[in-house]
């Protein structure tokens, strides 16, 4: 398993600031614009995917509590909507957010805080409910976005047809303009986007009629989502490039989805495991009885239930439980049984009931050391 605070050469017990520290120092070093070394690029990538995950105090908590196995399941992946997967790309977009705009530029040949040029679209974020059931088989769901798509009438440039934009006079198509300031410390070099063009680096004289030189034009879509078998919540899916389109020409945003599973009246989710509690009476739980319980996606399925059983015991049914997002197989289903007393008999019940308490052994002196539930459910797997 990955150690992310070793890939940042930090201790566990470390503050926010100090990886932040840590993480700058080591993009520094490894960014493949400075070293040219053959494996630079997959450590910029390595501490850029540890630092995203530390400096975020829920994806740090998750990551402290079950190692990569948690955080992946907030981690978007793969253009058809999977899930995974950390690239240079996104790493490199992480840098730029943690370096832009801080005059840098002159370093990295000008890609960390040059503004002008296509630009990347920005992401759409929205929120995906599924039902228990619909995450235990997967689902393919057809949810309508709004999204900004590149003008027809002007192919995205935003100057009317026939006409094209000019290079901004004021920062000489940079895209930026920059400060010097000195003091008793030295030289101070403060870069900022152009107030003329935005950063843009050109200026429309002639707006296209259609987007009003903006570029781009909002229009309703409608995206397929592939939700996989054993999703949960707070899942994310990822549509790579699906987003809203580029400034300039330049490449799309993605789609990410958050996945929220809503809760079933039938069952309790532990993880892949389902939970479930079964009432019984007091003869089946004495005598043993064999009864149909539900199940998530197999319909019902027939539980022995033992003689004598004990109310709050757990019972097992392997492989009835949910998908493994990332693995093969299914999650158990664990039946909590629960002895069901009367509370109002007939007159039948009451002269049997007063028949049995003339002949029925004195219950055993209760066990201080009973285990609770969660205990009995922890040996019910292990037996």
């Amino acid at each position: 398993m990955a150690d992310y605070y070793k890939r940042l050469g930090v201790e566990k017990d470390s503050d926010a600031d100090t990886i932040k520290k840590a993480y700058r120092k080591l993009a520094m070093e490894y960014h493949p614009d400075r070293n040219s070394s053959p494996d630079a690029e997959e450590n910029f990538k390595r501490v850029t995917e540890a630092y995203e995950v530390l400096r975020d105090p829920e994806q740090r908590q998750l990551y402290d509590r079950f190692g990569e196995a948690g955080i992946k399941r907030s981690a978007g992946g793969g253009p058809a909507g999977g899930f995974g997967g950390f690239d240079f790309a996104d790493a490199f977009e992480v840098f730029m957010r943690e370096f832009g705009g801080m005059g840098f530029g002159d370093i990295f040949g000008g890609r960390a805080s040059r503004t002008s040029g296509p630009r990347r679209g920005g992401d759409l974020k929205l929120r995906l409910k599924v039902s228990l059931e619909e995450a235990a088989r997967g689902v393919e769901r057809g949810v309508k976005i709004k999204v900004l798509d590149s003008c027809s009438r002007c192919g995205g440039s935003g100057a009317e047809p026939g006409t094209a934009p000019e290079r901004c006079g004021t920062c000489n198509g940079a895209g930026e303009v920059r400060q010097v300031q000195r003091s008793m410390l030295g030289q101070f070099v403060s870069v900022r986007p152009c107030p003329d063009c935005g950063g843009a680096g050109e200026r429309i004289l002639s707006p296209c009629s259609e987007c009003s030189g903006e570029g781009r034009v909002r229009i309703d879509r409608t995206v397929q989502l592939q939700v996989p078998a054993g999703v949960s919540t707070d899942d994310y899916l990822k549509l790579s490039g699906r987003g809203n389109a580029g400034r300039g020409g330049g490449p799309r945003g993605d789609v990410l989805v958050l996945v929220e599973v809503e809760s079933d009246p039938r069952f309790q989710r532990v993880g892949d495991d389902l939970v479930y509690n079964l009432a019984v009476t007091m003869s089946q739980a004495a005598l043993g009885a064999d009864i149909e319980v539900p199940t998530i996606i197999d319909g019902n399925a027939m539980l022995k239930i033992p003689q004598g059983i004990q109310s709050g015991q757990a019972l097992r049914l392997r492989g009835r439980g949910m998908p493994r997002l990332r693995d093969s197989g299914r999650g158990d289903q664990v039946v909590r049984v629960l002895v069901w007393t009367p509370t109002s008999l007939t007159r039948e019940e009451r002269d049997l009931l007063e028949q049995l308490r003339e002949v029925e052994s004195e219950p055993p002196e209760p066990d201080t050391e009973e285990p609770g539930f969660w205990e009995r459910v922890k040996r019910a797997f292990t037996a």
